[in-house]
């Protein structure tokens, strides 16, 4: 049997595997271990993980704990919890002042942000679609678009406009044939919290023509020196977008995988349709525990100001070192433009600076070459504590100035 033969187009078919090719974060990996091999006394400054540092509040976590244990618990939850969307609403209206969502038919649970961003193309895209999405970027709706025969367009975030699409540079007859315009503010990698003006602008694009948003606010919470803001809040918001949240980043729930899509009925009934076909839901006790901190303000404000403390602090470090890094809108990370070169050395583009940054100085950042050479700083580096913070953002600063990085 030729197993090589069976493998889908989609997924590279008969030369499934056989690509030399190695993904930037494997890069990173192998960089980093050779940098522990080389200099093991030497301490690895990790700014390159994306997930949090802490763990979820104790008071979601102690709801865990009971509700595993009760055998009301056990089995599916198919499409979700009532009380879990009810939570879901409530934070809605607390974060947000997004009133008035039928829990019933405009929200549903998913198994995290990333089962929805792949699930979504399949209720929406035909082949030959359009599909409109940012970079740089999490790819999943695209890559699953793509599976699905669309054409992705891929739109920059460009520091010249605040890290936005340029929506009047569309061509308009991938305008006209779009289905979906993936977005994700606050945005990772740059940084960018949504503004009202924005947001008005891109209903205003997908109600001229007929394109349904898709908003991913994994990180809708961390935003700073301004309100949160929904898409759904903002006039007509509700007739174009689905927002996609997640428990991850605004509460520590990292491989909890819990979060849920709101929007329009037919939207979400839509989502839920597909869904049905793909999960049995989420397990009922993460959901349950979820509901004791998703529309607390309290917790998810002191998740926020520590990034915001360390983000702060990260950022007067990488100026004293001569990058040009400004304190992100929104986010856990810190987007600035890549080092040219160090001495001698010259470096074409973000990866070759982010590997001398790991082989040569023991700090593991991420590189991202899309549109632009950018460096992303994240603020969930691995400290003893609070107190413990300034040593490694002052370690982080003293090895970066003794390297004569040129920008």
């Amino acid at each position: 049997m030729d197993i090589q033969q069976l493998f889908a187009e989609r997924i590279g078919g008969v030369n499934f595997g056989k690509s030399t090719a190695i993904y930037k974060f494997a890069k990173i990996k192998m960089a980093k271990d050779a940098a522990l091999a080389e200099r093991p006394d030497i301490e690895l400054l990790n700014f390159g993980v994306g997930e949090p540092d802490q763990m979820a509040p104790a008071a979601i976590r102690e709801a865990l704990k009971q509700a595993v244990d009760d055998p009301a618990n056990r089995g599916y939850s198919d499409n979700g919890i009532s009380s879990f969307i009810a939570a879901a609403a409530d934070y809605m209206s607390t974060f947000f002042d997004v009133q008035g969502l039928d829990a019933a038919t405009q929200i549903n649970h998913s198994i995290g942000s990333k089962p929805a961003l792949a699930m979504l193309p399949l209720a929406f895209v035909d082949p030959g679609d359009v599909v409109l999405t940012t970079v740089p970027g999490y790819p999943v709706l695209a890559t699953h678009a793509e599976y699905l025969g669309a054409d992705v367009v891929k739109l920059p975030l460009t520091q010249a406009n605040g890290f936005f699409p340029d929506l009047d540079s569309i061509d308009p007859d991938q305008a006209r044939r779009a289905k979906l315009f993936y977005v994700n503010y606050p945005n990772n990698p740059t940084g960018a919290a949504p503004t009202a003006n924005f947001y008005d602008q891109l209903i205003a694009f997908a109600d001229k023509h007929n394109i349904l948003v898709v908003q991913d606010a994994a990180y809708a919470t961390l935003v700073y020196d301004a309100p949160p803001l929904s898409i759904l809040g903002r006039p007509g918001g509700s007739d174009v977008a689905i927002e996609l949240h997640s428990m991850s980043k605004s509460y520590n729930m990292t491989g909890w995988r819990l979060g849920f899509v709101a929007g329009p009925a037919p939207v979400v009934s839509a989502f839920a349709s597909v869904k049905d076909n793909v999960d049995s839901g989420q397990f009922k006790a993460i959901q349950i525990a979820a509901c004791q901190g998703i529309a607390n303000r309290e917790l998810a404000d002191s998740i926020r100001d520590h990034y915001a403390r360390r983000l702060r602090r990260m950022s007067e470090v990488l100026c004293e070192a001569g990058f040009d890094a400004a304190m992100p809108g929104g986010t856990f990370f810190l987007y600035t433009k890549a080092p040219t070169g160090a001495g001698s050395t010259d470096f074409a583009n973000a990866e070759e600076a982010t590997q001398f940054l790991i082989r040569q100085l023991s700090i593991a950042t991420v590189p991202w070459d899309d549109a632009g050479a950018y460096v992303r700083f994240s603020a969930t580096f691995e400290s003893a504590g609070a107190d413990d913070d300034e040593r490694v953002l002052s370690e982080l600063g003293r090895r970066l100035s003794s390297a004569a990085l040129r920008f």
